[in-house]
């Protein structure tokens, strides 16, 4: 075999496992479905609690920002556990209909915001080309969603406050987004590769994997 036939297959049979890899099969559209299900009811509760947190924040409306990284679990949780090309934006997007369908005092501008939220997350695994699913890469996905949702509540929910506040609000949920939906999601996914529930899926690695 000639070394340039040698190198030739080795090409086709690594962008072949790269198809394979970003292919979706039936477990990963349940999984994930299931997962933003579940999340959105997790948001719907999340939601109720809202109105604790503006009376709390009532002084200053922006530290509400803080509460927001329960909102973007979805598309990170989803994205460490499918690990694969939309990934994110389809579990935030279904646990922002569930939501909506069971009814939340935002209405349905919560699918604009999983919509957004859910492409927030996706560019930072985007980034890495869906390889890297490290601590790092779940904090930035985080943060991203929070910025994400930071510009758009700023122009849905908080157009009438004044740029430093809107300013501080993105700032805000960038930090909550990293937090809690970036390093609990991933602490997450490690604990439940450990029980073996991944176990058909990418992530099923996940415990032994290095943070960084």
């Amino acid at each position: 075999m000639s070394k340039s036939f040698a190198g030739e297959n080795a090409a086709q049979q690594k962008s072949t496992q790269e198809v394979r890899k970003s292919t979706w099969r039936v477990v990963d559209i349940v999984v994930v479905s299931v997962l933003g299900v579940a999340v959105g009811v997790i948001f719907w509760l999340w939601s109720a609690g809202y109105g604790i947190i503006s009376a709390i924040t009532v002084a200053f409306p922006p530290l509400g920002a803080l509460y927001g990284g329960g909102w973007l679990i979805a598309g990170v949780l989803g994205a460490l556990v499918i690990r694969k090309p939309g990934a994110a934006l389809y579990c935030e997007m279904i646990a922002a209909i569930v939501e909506s369908l069971l009814g939340t005092h935002f209405g349905f501008t919560v699918l604009l915001s999983g919509l957004v939220q859910g492409l927030g997350a996706e560019l930072a695994f985007a980034a890495f080309r869906y390889r890297k699913f490290t601590l790092p890469v779940a904090l930035l996905a985080g943060a991203l969603a929070g910025l994400a949702m930071g510009l758009n509540d700023s122009i849905v929910y908080n157009a009438p406050w004044a740029f430093e506040w809107k300013a501080v609000y993105v700032v805000l949920a960038m930090i909550s987004g990293a937090v809690i939906a970036g390093l609990l999601s991933w602490l997450a996914v490690r604990g439940l590769a450990r029980t073996g529930a991944l176990a058909s899926l990418p992530s099923r690695g996940a415990a032994t994997e290095r943070a960084v």
